[in-house]
């Protein structure tokens, strides 16, 4: 098994806290069957929308890692797959694709120190 992280890009626009409560629970379950399935390595963690890019050999800090709303990375997980094929299709049942989101899928490299 290979480990590969999933970056979820674009938001969903809650209309009340009820909505927010159904996209939570979509998500909770997909995670859930990821794990009971033996795919969940991390769960990750959300992103908050703001923060701070550093560029260049000049260090230039820019607030926020502005960019349109739908490429904005909205958190991370860790999934462990047999092959990249394999993590793409586990990646599908993502609910941020319902709301016009996308799930980038990289694998992730090992390092030895």
């Amino acid at each position: 098994m290979s480990e590969f992280t999933y970056l979820f890009r674009g938001r969903e626009n809650f209309t009340s806290p009820e909505h927010a409560q159904r996209a939570m629970e979509r998500w909770l379950a997909w995670f859930k069957h990821l794990r009971e399935e033996g795919h969940l390595k991390d769960p990750g963690h959300p992103l908050e929308p703001g923060g701070r890019t550093v560029v260049g050999k000049q260090k230039l800090v820019k607030d926020g890692p502005y960019a349109e709303a739908k490429d904005v990375v909205g958190g991370y997980i860790i999934v462990e797959a047999t092959d990249l094929d394999d993590a793409v299709e586990l990646s599908k049942g993502c609910p941020i694709l319902e709301v016009g989101g996308s799930v980038e899928v990289r694998p992730i490299q090992k390092l030895t120190m």
